[in-house]
């Protein structure tokens, strides 16, 4: 305790002592001493001195909790960085900055290979408070670890200059990005890809080669969807609103292009859009109709024009 003068304004009776009863445990006490008192008691046992420990390191233990739980919490939708530190059946064991999580297997890249010491970037989803502490879910596969890893690669990303819009993900296959600019002079698509593809290969490499595909946000379905479904050549699309459906006429030889390997191609487009697509073929398409898809084009676009009401079907008539 700090000895004060007798009669000094005293703060704290815990901390501080006058200097009358300081000579009681020191005989040359002086004001602006400091005195070491002991209080164990004197029926203070070897017992009860290690359940006293005990109750120090676990009161210490559930700090540490509390200060990670809260250390991550403000990092949630975040990349993190850690390592691997082992592997155990289906789970992989993440050493991050002063605790451990478990990538789960749907949480993994399918066919990727983890090895002992790998360093390795997550998407922290979410922190989950538990009695044994803070259990955090990572993630390798989910969508927004790509939108992370753009803001890392591409400064007008992190600028929001340029704005990615939506993402569509099957991991360690395929990706498709929609983004678009909030400046005329910028190419939302050139910027993401980089020169000669290097921005976006940096992306791809971190997913061992994953394919991601950028494309150009628009506010036009019909147009979303062209391009959603490329490299496939799109001759005609008819939209049922109330349904959000969409049926896709394209020419026999683009139809395995349009719809890709198992489904995958047309699978990303609509996750992409929130359109279902049905891919028709061309000759599907009844041409006794075409005055009356014309007529319906035409006033569709005069009502986009006019800001008035959408028809419920709208057509994209081949160029």
């Amino acid at each position: 305790k700090d000895v004060l003068e007798n009669g000094a304004e005293m703060e704290s009776d815990e901390r501080q002592v006058f200097l009358a009863d300081a000579k009681k445990y020191k005989k040359d006490a002086k004001v602006g001493d400091v005195i070491e008192i002991d209080v164990t008691p004197n029926d203070y046992g070897r017992i009860a001195a290690q359940s006293a420990k005990q109750v120090i390191i676990q009161r210490i233990q559930e700090a540490e909790k509390d200060i990670i739980t809260q250390m991550y919490q403000d990092r949630e939708h975040e990349i993190l960085n850690g390592y691997v530190n082992r592997v155990e059946g289906p789970n992989v064991y993440i050493d991050l900055d002063r605790t451990q999580a478990i990538l789960r297997p749907q949480d993994q890249i399918p066919r990727e290979n983890y090895q002992n010491g790998q360093r390795i970037k997550v998407y922290l989803e979410k922190v989950i408070s538990t009695p044994k502490g803070p259990r955090l879910l990572i993630s390798r596969s989910h969508p927004k670890l790509v939108n992370c890893l753009l803001e890392l690669e591409i400064p007008e990303v992190r600028e929001k200059v340029v704005e990615i819009k939506a993402i569509a993900r099957e991991a360690g296959v395929r990706t498709k990005v929609a983004v678009s600019s909030s400046e005329s002079n910028v190419d939302p698509v050139g910027a993401c890809v980089g020169q000669k593809g290097v921005r976006i290969q940096n992306v791809m490499e971190e997913f061992n080669g994953e394919r991601i595909d950028i494309i150009e946000w628009t506010e036009d379905p019909i147009g979303m969807l062209r391009s959603a479904l490329s490299p496939a050549k799109i001759a005609y699309i008819e939209l049922d609103d109330p349904s959000r459906r969409a049926r896709v006429f394209v020419p026999v030889e683009e139809r395995a292009l349009a719809i890709g390997k198992g489904g995958q191609n047309v699978r990303l487009a609509s996750m992409l859009t929130g359109w279902e697509i049905d891919i028709v073929d061309l000759e599907k398409l009844d041409t006794s109709k075409l005055d009356e898809i014309k007529k319906q084009e035409l006033e569709r676009q005069k009502h986009v024009e006019k800001g008035g009401k959408k028809v419920e079907k709208k057509v994209e008539m081949p160029v």
